[in-house]
Protein backbone atom coordinates (compact mmCIF):
# COMPACT_ATOMS: atom_id res chain seq x y z
CA UNK A 1 0.00 0.00 0.00
CA UNK A 2 1.21 3.62 -0.82
CA UNK A 3 0.72 7.17 -0.12
CA UNK A 4 -1.22 7.78 -2.93
CA UNK A 5 -3.94 5.29 -1.95
CA UNK A 6 -6.27 7.75 0.27
CA UNK A 7 -6.27 10.20 -2.38
CA UNK A 8 -7.56 7.73 -4.94
CA UNK A 9 -10.65 6.50 -2.53
CA UNK A 10 -11.46 10.76 -2.88
CA UNK A 11 -11.56 11.42 -6.25
CA UNK A 12 -13.98 10.35 -9.20
CA UNK A 13 -16.17 7.57 -8.03
CA UNK A 14 -15.22 7.63 -4.33
CA UNK A 15 -15.48 10.95 -3.92
CA UNK A 16 -19.32 11.52 -5.47
CA UNK A 17 -20.10 8.61 -3.55
CA UNK A 18 -18.07 10.57 -0.06
CA UNK A 19 -20.38 13.64 -1.42
CA UNK A 20 -23.98 11.62 -1.72
CA UNK A 21 -23.13 9.99 1.65
CA UNK A 22 -22.72 13.48 3.25
CA UNK A 23 -26.12 14.68 1.35
CA UNK A 24 -28.07 11.46 2.51
CA UNK A 25 -26.58 12.04 5.99
CA UNK A 26 -28.63 15.60 6.01
CA UNK A 27 -31.96 14.46 5.66
CA UNK A 28 -34.33 11.65 6.27
CA UNK A 29 -33.07 9.70 3.49
CA UNK A 30 -35.25 6.12 3.49
CA UNK A 31 -38.50 8.17 5.14
CA UNK A 32 -38.56 10.09 1.83
CA UNK A 33 -37.88 6.98 -0.16
CA UNK A 34 -40.10 4.81 1.18
CA UNK A 35 -42.75 7.75 1.01
CA UNK A 36 -41.77 8.18 -2.47
CA UNK A 37 -42.24 4.51 -3.30
CA UNK A 38 -45.43 4.44 -1.67
CA UNK A 39 -46.61 6.29 -4.13
CA UNK A 40 -46.47 4.57 -7.16
CA UNK A 41 -48.58 1.30 -6.16
CA UNK A 42 -51.14 3.81 -5.13
CA UNK A 43 -51.51 5.98 -8.36
CA UNK A 44 -50.48 2.55 -10.76
CA UNK A 45 -52.63 -0.20 -9.07
CA UNK A 46 -56.03 1.03 -9.71
CA UNK A 47 -55.78 1.71 -12.98
CA UNK A 48 -55.41 -1.65 -14.08
CA UNK A 49 -56.94 -4.71 -15.20
CA UNK A 50 -55.75 -8.22 -13.88
CA UNK A 51 -56.10 -11.59 -15.92
CA UNK A 52 -56.56 -14.65 -15.20
CA UNK A 53 -57.05 -16.80 -18.05
CA UNK A 54 -59.76 -15.84 -19.95
CA UNK A 55 -61.15 -13.63 -16.82
CA UNK A 56 -60.31 -9.90 -17.17
CA UNK A 57 -60.77 -7.86 -13.19
CA UNK A 58 -61.31 -4.69 -13.40
CA UNK A 59 -59.44 -3.47 -10.48
CA UNK A 60 -60.47 0.66 -11.27
CA UNK A 61 -62.80 2.35 -8.19
CA UNK A 62 -64.85 4.82 -8.39
CA UNK A 63 -62.42 7.12 -6.64
CA UNK A 64 -59.67 6.34 -9.66
CA UNK A 65 -58.94 9.90 -9.39
CA UNK A 66 -58.53 10.26 -5.35
CA UNK A 67 -55.94 7.64 -5.76
CA UNK A 68 -53.68 9.35 -8.45
CA UNK A 69 -54.25 12.13 -5.94
CA UNK A 70 -53.08 10.78 -3.19
CA UNK A 71 -50.13 8.87 -4.84
CA UNK A 72 -48.62 11.96 -6.52
CA UNK A 73 -49.28 13.84 -3.16
CA UNK A 74 -47.49 10.95 -1.51
CA UNK A 75 -44.16 11.02 -4.13
CA UNK A 76 -43.87 14.70 -3.41
CA UNK A 77 -43.71 14.67 0.36
CA UNK A 78 -41.18 12.01 -0.62
CA UNK A 79 -39.65 14.58 -2.61
CA UNK A 80 -39.96 17.12 0.14
CA UNK A 81 -38.34 15.11 2.76
CA UNK A 82 -35.47 14.67 0.52
CA UNK A 83 -35.20 18.61 -0.82
CA UNK A 84 -36.37 20.14 2.19
CA UNK A 85 -35.65 18.67 5.17
CA UNK A 86 -36.41 21.11 7.88
CA UNK A 87 -40.36 20.13 6.73
CA UNK A 88 -39.95 17.10 7.67
CA UNK A 89 -42.32 16.73 10.36
CA UNK A 90 -45.01 18.07 8.29
CA UNK A 91 -44.41 15.69 5.44
CA UNK A 92 -44.21 12.65 7.82
CA UNK A 93 -47.69 13.55 9.15
CA UNK A 94 -49.32 14.27 5.67
CA UNK A 95 -47.66 10.89 4.34
CA UNK A 96 -49.26 9.25 7.37
CA UNK A 97 -52.49 10.40 7.14
CA UNK A 98 -52.57 9.85 3.35
CA UNK A 99 -51.25 6.09 3.41
CA UNK A 100 -54.10 5.92 6.12
CA UNK A 101 -56.99 7.36 3.58
CA UNK A 102 -55.32 4.93 0.82
CA UNK A 103 -57.01 2.02 3.07
CA UNK A 104 -60.35 3.13 2.21
CA UNK A 105 -59.85 4.99 -1.64
CA UNK A 106 -57.18 2.91 -3.45
CA UNK A 107 -57.69 -0.88 -3.15
CA UNK A 108 -57.01 -1.42 0.72
CA UNK A 109 -53.65 1.17 0.09
CA UNK A 110 -52.71 -1.05 -3.48
CA UNK A 111 -52.77 -4.27 -1.23
CA UNK A 112 -51.38 -2.74 1.34
CA UNK A 113 -47.93 -2.72 -0.32
CA UNK A 114 -48.22 1.28 -0.71
CA UNK A 115 -50.21 1.34 2.78
CA UNK A 116 -47.19 0.13 4.79
CA UNK A 117 -44.83 2.01 2.86
CA UNK A 118 -46.32 5.00 3.67
CA UNK A 119 -46.67 4.49 7.35
CA UNK A 120 -42.89 3.47 7.58
CA UNK A 121 -41.75 6.39 5.23
CA UNK A 122 -44.34 9.00 7.10
CA UNK A 123 -43.17 8.02 10.93
CA UNK A 124 -39.06 7.81 9.39
CA UNK A 125 -39.89 11.45 8.25
CA UNK A 126 -41.15 12.49 11.53
CA UNK A 127 -38.77 10.82 14.03
CA UNK A 128 -35.36 11.71 11.95
CA UNK A 129 -33.31 14.60 14.04
CA UNK A 130 -29.81 15.95 12.47
CA UNK A 131 -26.94 14.79 14.12
CA UNK A 132 -24.63 17.27 16.34
CA UNK A 133 -21.62 17.88 14.69
CA UNK A 134 -19.20 15.83 16.09
CA UNK A 135 -16.56 18.73 17.30
CA UNK A 136 -19.43 20.92 18.84
CA UNK A 137 -19.94 17.92 21.08
CA UNK A 138 -16.58 17.38 22.26
CA UNK A 139 -16.57 20.86 23.06
CA UNK A 140 -19.78 21.11 25.40
CA UNK A 141 -18.57 18.22 27.02
CA UNK A 142 -15.41 19.30 27.59
CA UNK A 143 -17.21 22.82 29.09
CA UNK A 144 -19.33 21.31 30.94
CA UNK A 145 -16.68 18.96 32.53
CA UNK A 146 -14.27 21.89 33.40
CA UNK A 147 -16.87 23.79 34.81
CA UNK A 148 -19.17 21.44 36.85
CA UNK A 149 -15.77 20.30 38.51
CA UNK A 150 -14.99 22.93 40.93
CA UNK A 151 -18.70 23.32 41.31
CA UNK A 152 -19.00 20.45 42.75
CA UNK A 153 -16.35 20.25 45.03
CA UNK A 154 -17.56 23.64 46.20
CA UNK A 155 -20.71 22.14 46.98
CA UNK A 156 -19.63 19.18 49.65
CA UNK A 157 -20.57 20.34 52.76
CA UNK A 158 -17.57 19.15 55.09
CA UNK A 159 -18.13 16.87 58.07
CA UNK A 160 -18.81 18.95 61.29
CA UNK A 161 -15.79 19.13 63.63
CA UNK A 162 -16.37 16.94 66.78
CA UNK A 163 -15.34 18.69 70.00
CA UNK A 164 -12.31 16.70 71.44
CA UNK A 165 -13.52 17.19 74.82
CA UNK A 166 -16.84 15.32 74.07
CA UNK A 167 -17.59 11.42 74.17
CA UNK A 168 -16.99 9.82 70.72
CA UNK A 169 -20.10 8.18 69.76
CA UNK A 170 -19.03 4.80 68.44
CA UNK A 171 -20.91 2.59 66.49
CA UNK A 172 -24.63 1.11 68.16
CA UNK A 173 -24.12 -1.51 70.50
CA UNK A 174 -27.60 -3.61 69.41
CA UNK A 175 -25.77 -7.02 70.49
CA UNK A 176 -28.57 -7.34 72.86
CA UNK A 177 -30.45 -9.38 70.39
CA UNK A 178 -27.98 -11.42 69.52
CA UNK A 179 -26.55 -11.76 72.68
CA UNK A 180 -23.07 -11.80 72.05
CA UNK A 181 -20.45 -8.71 72.59
CA UNK A 182 -18.90 -7.31 69.88
CA UNK A 183 -15.24 -8.72 71.64
CA UNK A 184 -16.93 -12.10 70.60
CA UNK A 185 -17.11 -10.86 66.88
CA UNK A 186 -20.62 -10.05 66.59
CA UNK A 187 -20.95 -6.98 63.97
CA UNK A 188 -21.97 -4.30 65.95
CA UNK A 189 -24.14 -2.67 63.39
CA UNK A 190 -26.23 -5.55 62.77
CA UNK A 191 -27.92 -7.20 65.76
CA UNK A 192 -29.89 -9.81 63.88
CA UNK A 193 -27.21 -12.29 64.49
CA UNK A 194 -24.32 -12.34 61.56
CA UNK A 195 -20.81 -12.52 62.30
CA UNK A 196 -17.61 -10.74 60.98
CA UNK A 197 -15.43 -13.59 59.88
CA UNK A 198 -11.94 -13.88 61.27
Amino acid sequence: MSADTPARTTTGFGHRRQAFRNWRGQRPFWGGMLTLLAGIPIMYVPYQNLTLGSLTIRMSTTAGAGSLIIGVLLVVLGLTMWFQPHSRVFAGIAAILLALVSLVVSNFGAFLIGFLLGLIGGALGVSWAPAKPARAERGAKDTTGTASAPATAADEEAPPAQDPAAPQQGPRDDTAVSEASPAAGADAHDGNGRHRAG
